[in-house]
């Protein structure tokens, strides 16, 4: 049976194998997302300067409603757009953090898409 501390190492090995191969630019930054199990948060990331040049995420104020289910998610995902797009950034590397792409992380996705974002 596997632990939630073992998943959680699982996940971590598994990002840090990913971010190893992406990065982010000031141009195309790297969509970075973070789930616990009460709140999402995403963030837009210029690897190359080390800078965050956006985020949101369900701890926001203003922020309204349940913080840890789909919809919630897809609330991250419009404002992380519409961010992005207030700085001119059209187009993302998209990094689900080690987390599968399902539920909120997909839900997340779907609607930065939505809003504008390109991955």
């Amino acid at each position: 049976m596997i632990t939630k501390q073992d998943k959680n190492q699982v996940r971590k090995k598994r990002h840090a194998r990913v971010r190893s191969k992406i990065s982010g630019t000031a141009e195309r930054p790297r969509l970075n997302i973070f789930r616990s199990n009460k709140h999402i948060y995403a963030q837009l990331i210029d690897d190359a300067n080390g800078v965050t040049l956006a985020s949101a995420s369900t701890m926001d104020k203003g922020f309204e409603g349940s913080t840890s289910n789909t919809e919630a998610a897809v609330k991250v995902g419009e404002t992380i757009a519409k961010a992005a797009v207030e700085k001119n950034i059209k187009s993302v590397v998209f990094d689900r953090g080690g987390y599968l792409y399902h539920g909120r992380v997909k839900a997340l996705a779907d609607a930065a898409r939505e809003n504008g974002l390109e991955f």
